[in-house]
This record gives C-alpha cells, structure tokens and sequence, in this order.
C-alpha cells in the first residue's frame, strides 16, 4: 500500500524534469532596429560571422544559420570560407572578405557573458502506510516484521534531493552595412543550455534570430 504514493512522487518529479527540459531555450532579451533602415527590408546578401573560440561550433552555427537565411531568399555566406582562420582578424582583413564575398551586409554573433545557475530540488519523503492499528501483515507490527517494515519504508518512500547546474549563454548579435560599418539591426539573447545538444542550442538560436529580423522587416 505504502509503495503507491513513493511511484507517484517519481512520477511527478520526472514530469517536473521533462517540463524543465522543454522551457529552456533562446531567449530574446532586447532588439534595436535603426531607423534609417526601420521596414525596407534591405538585408538581401549578408556574410554570417560567429565571433568565438571553438571552431567546430563557429561552422555549425554559421552553416544553420546560411541554410535558414537562404531559406527566406536572403543570399548568405559563411565566413570560414573566406576567413577560414580562428580569432581576430584586421580591419583590411574584413573589408577584402566580404568583397570577395560579393554581400552588402555582415550578421556577427559573439557571446559576451556566461552566468551559471545552481537549482535545488527539495528531497520528498513520503509518510509510512499502515491501517488502523498498524495491523497489516508484514508492516509496522512487534518483532522483527515490525522492524524490517519501519527500515524498508524509508528505502520505498523517499526521493533525495536533487542539484542541477544550468549555463545561460548571453550573446549579441548585429547586422552591419558592409559600405559604411552602420549598424542596421542588433539584438541581445539569452540561451540556456539546459540538457539540449550544441546543434539543438544552435538551431533554437538561428530560430529567433531570423524569425525576430523577419519580424521587424530586416529581412
């Protein structure tokens, strides 16, 4: 009887998780659209840069976000393949690669902060089961039935307490007029890496960042 309640208790904590695992995502915290550019939906060719160390990720985020642009008729290009190197790069270094990119625009991600998160999940215990007179076989009676019956219950009854850690990446993100350096769009998000993988992160990012430039006719 008293095993009842302590499968429910697991049943709804692993709910409770799954639900957690389904709200993390990219956020938007902040868009800026200039005025000058405000509807006229002038981002039609733009090279997407992705400003940060580990080169494997910087290809996967700068081919998603190529193939979803293009996606919208937008003309994208990757970076790598004109700056295939890692890490900084000088003014006339830029300049030469998107014009041999043949864009009028640049799309540059870099992260600016990471914050950690430390969330704790309270342990259940579950109270003992017995009838009236602690009277069931096997349960709390005298002797050794009684004793094994107090020790198993807390074994059956209790959940322990249970400690994540979730990384929030911040990034910004901005739309350069390649001609004269303007910045045309720029937007701050938040992605929280929770249990995704780096391709699930990246695709949620791509995601509200194309659909919020669509949105405010960027794009």
């Amino acid at each position: 009887m008293f095993v009842r309640p302590a499968i429910s208790a697991v049943t709804a904590l692993f709910l409770l998780v799954l639900s957690g695992c389904a709200t993390r995502s990219t956020t938007l915290d902040a868009q800026w659209v200039n005025p000058e550019f405000a509807g006229q939906r002038s981002v039609r060719s733009v090279m997407v840069m992705s400003a940060i160390r580990d080169s494997t990720n910087r290809r996967l985020f700068e081919d998603r976000m190529v193939s979803v642009l293009s996606a919208t008729g937008v003309k994208a290009v990757q970076s790598y393949k004109f700056i295939p190197a890692d890490g900084p790069v000088s003014e006339a270094q830029l300049r030469r690669a998107v014009a041999d990119a043949g864009v009028e625009h640049a799309l540059v991600s870099r992260v600016i902060n990471v914050t950690t998160e430390v969330n704790v999940t309270p342990g259940m215990v579950m109270g003992p089961a017995w009838t009236p007179g602690w009277g069931w076989s096997g349960g709390w009676g005298p002797g050794w039935g009684g004793f094994a019956g107090y020790y198993n219950t807390m074994w059956t009854t209790s959940i322990p307490p249970r400690v994540t850690t979730t990384q929030s990446v911040h990034a910004d993100t901005r739309v350069f007029d390649a001609r004269t350096a303007a910045v045309v769009w720029s937007a701050a998000t938040t992605t929280s890496t929770g249990w995704d993988s780096v391709p699930q992160l990246i695709d949620q990012f791509v995601d509200v960042i194309v659909q919020t430039m669509k949105k405010d006719a960027v794009i």
